[in-house]
């Protein structure tokens, strides 16, 4: 069973403004995609409401602790992050949490890998995440993309893989 987290986020931390993404990045995007095609996704709420829709060829899990939140078709509730894992789990190895920042942090102590893009920029927005110390995994830039005219702005992918216990 793994949990990965997968985020993209500022210089200065910022993942969301207004709601929504603040930035329009669409080669990071399709990282994102290629990355999490076909592994359930799990997202609060407040992600949910960004987009209202089911991204497809995942399976798509919304926490909301209202029972009668409306959802699109295709989109499973669950009460809690714990509950949508192991929703997650009765059909794959691999489960993906995509936000937002209550549910990286809740997360992170879980999580056996975390894909990060670093904006290269300070954007702002209230949807902050903290610094999260990734000394003890092993990181490895996977990927990064400089400035054109699709890309306001350069960006650096890492996977952050968490070191083995002996």
């Amino acid at each position: 069973m793994s949990i990965s987290l997968i985020y993209a986020r500022s210089l200065n931390h910022c993942i969301g403004k207004d709601g929504r993404i603040p930035w329009h990045l669409p080669d990071e995007f399709g990282h994102f995609k290629k990355t999490t095609l076909g592994k359930p996704i799990i997202m609060g709420r407040k992600t949910y409401e960004d987009h209202e829709s089911a991204l497809p060829g995942r399976r798509n899990i919304v926490i909301s602790r209202q029972p009668d939140y409306k959802l699109v078709p295709g989109i499973e509730l669950a009460a809690s992050l714990d509950d949508a894992i192991a929703l997650a789990h009765e059909n794959s190895d691999e489960v993906f949490v995509i936000g937002g920042v209550h549910f990286f942090v809740e997360a992170l102590p879980q999580a056996n890998c975390v894909y990060e893009t670093i904006i290269q920029a300070n954007i702002d927005g209230e949807a902050l995440l903290p610094e999260f110390d990734f000394s003890d995994w092993q990181t490895t830039l996977i990927g990064e993309h400089e400035v054109d005219d699709c890309h306001a702005y350069a960006y650096k992918i890492y996977r952050h893989q968490r070191a083995e216990s002996n």
